[in-house]
């Protein structure tokens, strides 16, 4: 990484801080395959500036990295994403971007750790990528829901195909979002924490 300068890193700023009335803060991973929306998601509904850290795309990732339905896409995720939001004057939530392509996918295993839930953002034109995901989240036991991101070209399908299409059961919320705007983003990261809640009463949140 090529370093411009050495000035010292500014401190926060005064936006970015933590609301004094904050009480509890729940670690979110926001998770899919490359160029799902990610990154975008994170950004449009996140209350600070977000963290990125994007690299551009060059020919080495040619053969290795799958960008279908994503060809004007020209820096992706490295490492991860992180932004926050308020729910309410009490709770925070940290948003977490993982790295799409499956060679980064190493990086996960940290970024799960602590974790009290996840997004599983899908692209209904590659719904095959999301099934290593959707795999590994339930290996480690993360409770999750499905949003599926509104591409403009992308199939429609029904609740029901899609649940069977991604092998889920009954109580995992699937809904339909544009991670573009900001309300859309937060309504799904709302069905999360109803989600959450729902399982903390029914015993089944550890």
């Amino acid at each position: 990484m090529d370093f411009k300068g050495s000035d010292t890193i500014p401190g926060p700023r005064t936006e970015d801080q933590l609301p004094h009335t904050a009480e509890a803060a729940v670690k979110i991973v926001i998770v899919g395959g490359f160029g799902v929306g990610k990154t975008t998601m994170v950004g449009s509904v996140s209350e600070i500036r977000p963290l990125t850290t994007e690299e551009t795309m060059t020919q080495a990732g040619i053969g290795v990295d799958d960008n279908f339905g994503s060809d004007t896409k020209t820096a992706t995720t490295v490492a991860m994403d992180f932004g926050r939001i308020s729910i309410t004057d009490q709770l925070v939530l940290y948003l977490f971007g993982t790295p799409g392509q499956e060679r980064f996918w190493f990086l996960w295993n940290g970024l799960f750790e602590g974790a009290l839930g996840a997004v599983v953002l899908i692209d209904t034109r590659r719904l095959e990528v999301s099934f290593d995901v959707i795999g590994r989240l339930e290996e480690r036991g993360v409770p999750f829901v499905v949003a599926v991101n509104s591409f403009p070209d992308a199939p429609r399908y029904g609740i029901d195909d899609l649940r069977a299409a991604l092998d889920l059961d009954e109580e995992i919320p699937i809904v339909e979002c544009d991670v573009r705007r900001r309300a859309s983003s937060r309504d799904v990261l709302m069905t999360l924490m109803h989600f959450l809640h729902s399982l903390a009463v029914s015993g089944a949140l550890r």
